[in-house]
C-alpha cells in the first residue's frame, strides 16, 4: 500500500470513528478524531476489507455470527486449580495449576502415551506467560495438549484477565515497567512453584517478562530453570518496528499514539462504548496484526478478538510506553547453559521474526524455529508446530522421555475436522 493510500484510509477511518461517536460528549468526539487517525494508519491493510464486508454483509448478520462463534467455540474454556499471588505493590495476581494425572501403569491413557510415552515425566512445572492485551487462555492449544501430562501454571499479567488492576498504577500513578512484571512473575513462582525445576514459556510481552525475571533474579534462573521458550518476543529495540506500514504511517503512529492512548485512557468509559460501536473495524485490525494465513478457523479469530477486546483501554494505555523502554538483551546470557526454544511467525508485524533471530544469535545453542505463513499469535494460528516444539524442548530438558510427539493434536485451519 502506498503512503498516499494509507493516508486516505486513515482519513476515512478517522471520519468513521468520529461519526460513530456523534452522540457522545464533545471531548469524546475530539479524542476519537485523533484516535481515528492513529488507528486508521494502523488499520491500513484492514479497513478496505472491512468496508467491502460492510457493503455485502449486514450489521445484524455480523452480530449474530459473532454470538454464534462465542457460544460454539471451545477456546478458552480450560480451567485449572485457581490460586492467587500478591505482587510487591499489593496487586492480586491470578493463576491456575494443571496437575499431572496419576500414573495407572499399563492403563496409561492413549493421549499420554502419544505425547510422552509410558514413563512418568520428571517433576517439572511449565509456567506460561501471555502477551500484551491477552490472557492465560491464549495458550489454549498448548494447555490442552499438555494437560495432565506435565504440571503447568498459567497466570494472568497484572490488569489482564482475572488478575487485579495494578495497585501502583491506580493508587500511586506509577508507570508500568517490564521490570515490574518480571517481579510479578517471581511472585507467581513463589506462590505456585515454591520448589522444583521450572520451564519458562513466554509469548511477546510474556517473553519480555521472563527476561526481566532473569535480569533481577539471575540466581533463580541458574538454580531452578531447566529450559526456556521465547515465542514471538523481543529483547529490545521495539521502537524500530514499522508494523508493516510505509515510513509516513510509522512516523505518524510513533508521534501521536502514546498521547492518544493516554488521552483515551482518561475517557475509558466513553472509549469502551466507541469500541463496541466500531467492533467491525477493530476486528479487521486484530485479524491483520494477529494472523497471517487466510484459512484460520473463524472461531479462533473471534477468540483472539474477545481476549483483546476485554483489555480495558486504560490498561492498553498504561502498558504501551513500557515497550519502548524495554531492553533486556543483557539478561539473555542467563539462558546460555540450558535448552532454549526461540520461535516466531515469519509474518509477525508486531514483534518481527528478526527480533527472534537476534535473540537466537546471542544464544547460539538455542533452537530457532521460524514458522512460515504465521503472524503474531503463532500459538493459535499454528498450534501443532508450537506444541510439537515445546514437547521437544521438554524432552531435551529431561522433563519427559525421548520419543515425545504431539503430531495431529490441535489445528486452527478452517478445514480441520472436529476437535
Amino acid at each position: 500500500m502506498s503512503e498516499s493510500s494509507a493516508e486516505a484510509v486513515a482519513d476515512a477511518v478517522a471520519s468513521a470513528a468520529a461519526a460513530s461517536a456523534a452522540g457522545a460528549a464533545g471531548s469524546w468526539r475530539r479524542a476519537t478524531g485523533i484516535a481515528g487517525t492513529a488507528i486508521g494508519v494502523l488499520a491500513a491493510g484492514a479497513a478496505a476489507g472491512v468496508a467491502i464486508e460492510r457493503m455485502t454483509v449486514g450489521r445484524g448478520m455480523r452480530r449474530k455470527a459473532r454470538l454464534a462463534l462465542d457460544s460454539a467455540g471451545p477456546y478458552g474454556t480450560l480451567r485449572g486449580t485457581p490460586g492467587k499471588a500478591q505482587a510487591d505493590d499489593g496487586t492480586e495476581l491470578y493463576y491456575e495449576v494443571d496437575e499431572v494425572e496419576p500414573e495407572t501403569g499399563p492403563n496409561v491413557s492413549p493421549r499420554r502415551r502419544r505425547l510422552f510415552g509410558r514413563k512418568a515425566p520428571a517433576p517439572v512445572t511449565v509456567v506460561f506467560s501471555h502477551g500484551y492485551c491477552l490472557n492465560q487462555d491464549s495458550w489454549h492449544f498448548q494447555r490442552a495438549a499438555l494437560r495432565g501430562v506435565v504440571r503447568t501454571v498459567h497466570w494472568d499479567q497484572r490488569s489482564h484477565g482475572r488478575s487485579g488492576r495494578g495497585v501502583a498504577q491506580t493508587r500511586d500513578r506509577v508507570p508500568v515497567t517490564i521490570d515490574q512484571i518480571g517481579r510479578d512473575l517471581k511472585a507467581v513462582l513463589d506462590a505456585a512453584v515454591p520448589d522444583g525445576p521450572i520451564v519458562l514459556v513466554g509469548h511477546s510481552m510474556g517473553g519480555m517478562t521472563v527476561m526481566a525475571l532473569a535480569a533481577q533474579y539471575p540466581e533463580l534462573i541458574r538454580d531452578r530453570v531447566v529450559a526456556t521458550a521465547f515465542v514471538g518476543t523481543s529483547s529490545g529495540r521495539l521502537g524500530e518496528v514499522n508494523f508493516g506500514l510505509p515510513l509516513a504511517g510509522v512516523n505518524a503512529v510513533r508521534r501521536i499514539l502514546p498521547g492518544v492512548l493516554k488521552a483515551l485512557g482518561q475517557q475509558a468509559e466513553l472509549v469502551e462504548k466507541g469500541r463496541r460501536a466500531t467492533a467491525d473495524l477493530f476486528a479487521g485490525i486484530i485479524k491483520r496484526y494477529s494472523f497471517a494465513g487466510r484459512d484460520v478457523d473463524p472461531a479462533v479469530e473471534r477468540f483472539a478478538e474477545r481476549m483483546i477486546e476485554s483489555t480495558p483501554i486504560d490498561v492498553v494505555a498504561e502498558f504501551y510506553p513500557a515497550f519502548t523502554d524495554h531492553d533486556k538483551t543483557g539478561a539473555l546470557g542467563c539462558f546460555r547453559d540450558m535448552p532454549v526454544l526461540v520461535l516466531a511467525g515469519v509474518q509477525d508485524l508486531v514483534t518481527p521474526s528478526e527480533h527472534s533471530e537476534a535473540i537466537a544469535d546471542l544464544l547460539p545453542d538455542a533452537e530457532l524455529v521460524l514458522v512460515p505463513d504465521a503472524g503474531h499469535l503463532v500459538m493459535l494460528e499454528h498450534p501443532e508446530v508450537v506444541t510439537d516444539r515445546l514437547a521437544d524442548l521438554l524432552t531435551r530438558a529431561g522433563a519427559v522421555p525421548a520419543g515425545a510427539t504431539v503430531m495431529g493434536y490441535g489445528s486452527t485451519s478452517s478445514t480441520a475436522g472436529p476437535r
